[in-house]
């Protein structure tokens, strides 16, 4: 895909979801992709019995790194069924990754991660300063097509 031909942001978000949505109905779950103003919900999932489901948060990112941006609020943002699924997208090179990961193993790994950033020098040895911005990696795969984390 050519630099003119690049999916905005919101494209990036849309299709990220519907993949997570369609990959989830491949695996017999009934998956609804929730309304725009639903806060840290996108998807809506269930087993086939509808008698368990899980909410999830999709982060998509348009390349093949390991790494997404959260905000400040995936620190707070957990539940027993809550999930993020991250998605590299491979610039429509390949088929998309999908890792599944607790929303609680989020939010611990946004928290350590900020402060041990917010304590590691900056830029010629100043102190960083505060941000909202977050980050979690999957570097070693650990939650690579982990779908029956859900426990569906």
């Amino acid at each position: 895909m050519d630099k003119k031909d690049k999916l905005s942001p919101d494209l990036v978000g849309v299709s990220g979801e519907y993949f997570v949505a369609a990959e989830l109905s491949k695996r017999g779950y009934i998956a609804s992709i929730t309304l725009r103003n639903t806060k840290g919900v996108d998807i809506l999932c269930s087993n086939s019995e509808a008698s368990k489901t899980v909410g999830i948060q999709v982060k998509t990112n348009s390349g093949s790194g390991r790494s997404w941006i959260l905000s400040k609020k995936a620190e707070d943002n957990f539940a027993e069924n809550l999930f993020y699924v991250f998605v590299n997208l491979h610039s429509n090179q390949r088929h998309p990754e999908f890792f599944i990961v607790p929303s609680k193993v989020v939010a611990q790994y946004c928290k350590n991660g900020h402060a041990e950033w917010l304590n590691t020098p900056g830029r010629n040895g100043q102190k960083r300063k505060d941000s909202n911005m977050r980050k979690f990696d999957d570097p070693d795969e650990e939650y690579l097509n982990c779908w029956d984390s859900l426990h569906l």
